[in-house]
């Protein structure tokens, strides 16, 4: 009787853990240095045009990442070829120049939501591409290359 219950526990606690990560990739940026004119492209087949998904860019960055903020320019290609930009900013630093996100060495890692309950309303291939948007102040000219982030990702799980 005990290991049935154990196993029970076991069990529901396995089926908890589990996300509803329906995809997850990154790009890995040589030697943690982002050029203004490298968009990362990340392509992904979608099937489930029913549930609603949340979409997340996933940055890592390290010490050498100089600002508090992070300006990203952001294109969806939907199956159709229609196509959809956003010019997103995010915070990755407090008041303090205490850097956000989640690690406890030199990198850490940010879930920033790019887009919130999305159904996507045909199947298919879509294509998401993001670069780098940084300008110093004053200046028409992208920061380039963008130094301390090592690593840009996208993911998109299931709304639960």
């Amino acid at each position: 009787m005990n290991k049935l219950v154990f196993f029970s526990v076991l069990l529901l606690f396995l089926q908890s853990c589990q996300t509803d990560v329906v995809f997850n990739k990154y790009h890995t940026l040589e030697n943690a240095c982002w050029e203004h004119d490298n968009r990362l492209t990340f392509e992904m087949e979608i099937k489930d045009t029913i549930n609603h998904h949340n979409l997340f860019i996933n940055i890592r960055n390290t010490r050498d990442y100089e600002y508090n903020n992070l300006f990203l320019i952001t294109q969806m290609t939907f199956p159709d070829l229609t196509k959809v930009v956003d010019t997103l900013e995010y915070e990755m630093a407090d008041a303090t120049g205490r850097f956000l996100g989640s690690g406890f060495s030199d990198r850490k890692e940010n879930k920033l939501f790019y887009k919130e309950n999305v159904r996507f309303k045909e199947s298919g291939i879509y294509l998401f591409q993001i670069r780098q948007a940084m300008r110093k102040r004053n200046e028409v000219a992208g920061i380039s290359p963008l130094q301390g982030i090592s690593d840009v990702g996208i993911s998109v799980e299931k709304v639960k």
